[in-house]
């Protein structure tokens, strides 16, 4: 077989750090997508929604904002610097009362 045909490895899964969660902060507000980062730090997708929606490493996002502000001026008000909104999936249950209460 062909070295061009052999599938690069995947790098080993580490702990994230306070580091890596200020980048990935930065990383999302600069519109990387998200299978880039989990390439990038081997990690598995749940991690980053924890970092977004401030679950781990509380203190991170007010870091990564000024930070961003210093590297990049001129994008700051065109930025949504809020955390990662969840969207639920499952049907509400008030959907249609009553429907089978005579059967």
């Amino acid at each position: 077989m062909s070295p061009e045909l052999i599938a690069a490895p995947c790098p080993p899964r580490r702990l994230l750090t306070e580091a890596d969660a200020v980048d990935i902060w930065i990383a999302r507000w600069l519109r990387i997508r998200r299978k880039d980062l989990l390439i990038r730090y081997g990690c598995d997708p749940r991690r980053l929604y924890e970092i977004w929606e401030e679950k781990r490493f509380a203190g991170s996002r007010a870091k990564a904002i000024a930070i961003f502000s210093e590297r990049h001026p001129a994008l700051i008000d065109r930025i949504d610097y809020g955390p990662h909104r969840r969207i639920p999936r499952g049907v509400p249950a008030g959907l249609q009362p009553g429907l089978f209460d005579q059967l």
